[in-house]
């Protein structure tokens, strides 16, 4: 597949997965490749402190937008901001025409009140800011880092929650229109994030299921991230090797190398059959990112990565996009 027609395929793209898998170095990874392709890519953060901006080199970002990466040559500019329900119904309210009383609503707690007695309305905020930068052109590419995959399930499947609890009103119109933007696979789809273990894979597939089931988004190809790259030469002996370029090794290095060579052989191993597991399990294109050999992760390694990413896509067909509904 042509990696432009990949990333034109929705123009948001929400990132979910288990926590401690790299989903927002996957989300970096994302807007990254997409940037390199020409295309602008904003990337929404709604945990807090991800450490999203330590990866491009900048300071830590709030909810005004910021510039990660400028537009150099091919590559256009990556935005970041964070996005909170305070803020984002503060943004609501001054656009109604309501600022004068929207700071003091959130002083005085109203807006926790009602989130206790309005499960899901927190999330519907967040969304509900989304859907207007999707809908307003906000980049041509929009990567939603999204909570952890227990709550993502919950923060995606509020819309459908409050459509059903709240009929009518400003809450059920915004409520529909998140929904609308969810279900639509040309403005919107999930991509799921793993490791090649087995209970990240486990989680993901229940996850998929549950996101397809409860909340009806389509899902794109799944990220395999910290794949082992193939390494040549694990089997060669290291005396052997050593006579042959006619080094000598300390006493002890080559029982060393022999254990590191038989730790990364079954490491590969289990990775390969944890991939299959999951090809099996769950029909979707797999995107297998390599693990990264760094203490941190910054602009040269998200190179590497994007890298990866649009080599995988390049060999995706059209099939490798798209949702599990025939699965099971």
């Amino acid at each position: 597949m042509d990696p432009a027609q990949f990333f034109a395929a929705s123009r948001l793209v929400i990132v979910a997965g288990k926590g401690g898998v790299g989903k927002t170095t996957v989300s970096a990874t994302l807007a990254r490749a997409a940037s390199r392709l020409g295309l602008s890519t904003l990337i929404v953060e709604v945990e807090g402190k991800s450490g999203l901006s330590s990866m491009f080199g900048r300071p830590q970002f709030e909810y005004e937008e910021v510039t990660l990466a400028e537009a150099d040559g091919g590559s256009a500019e990556v935005r970041a901001r964070t996005l909170t329900p305070d803020d984002a119904l503060l943004d609501y309210l001054q656009g109604a025409g309501m600022s004068r009383i929207s700071k003091r609503l959130l002083a005085s707690g109203a807006v926790d009140m009602v989130a206790t007695a309005i499960p899901g309305i927190r999330d519907i905020l967040v969304l509900g800011k989304v859907k207007s930068l999707e809908r307003g052109g906000a980049a041509d590419l929009i990567v939603l880092d999204a909570p952890a995959a227990g709550h993502a399930i919950t923060f995606l499947q509020s819309a459908s929650g409050l459509v059903d609890a709240v009929r009518l009103g400003p809450i059920n119109s915004q409520a529909r229109d998140v929904l609308e933007m969810l279900s639509d696979p040309a403005r919107c789809q999930v991509i799921l994030v793993t490791l090649p273990e087995e209970t990240p894979v486990n989680e993901l597939v229940d996850t998929a299921y549950q996101l397809e089931d409860r909340v009806g988004v389509s899902l794109g190809p799944v990220v395999v991230n910290g794949v082992y790259p193939d390494l040549p030469g694990l089997a060669a002996d290291p005396d052997a090797a050593a006579d042959a370029a006619e080094v000598a090794l300390r006493p002890g290095e080559a029982d060393a190398l022999r254990e590191a060579a038989d730790f990364r052989r079954e490491r590969m191993a289990l990775q390969r059959s944890q991939t299959a597991r999951l090809a099996e399990a769950l029909p979707l294109a797999q995107i297998h990112l390599p693990y990264v050999f760094d203490a941190e992760i910054d602009l040269p390694q998200l190179d590497v990565l994007a890298d990866a990413l649009l080599g995988d896509v390049a060999t995706l067909g059209e099939a490798g996009v798209g949702g599990a509904e025939d699965a099971r």
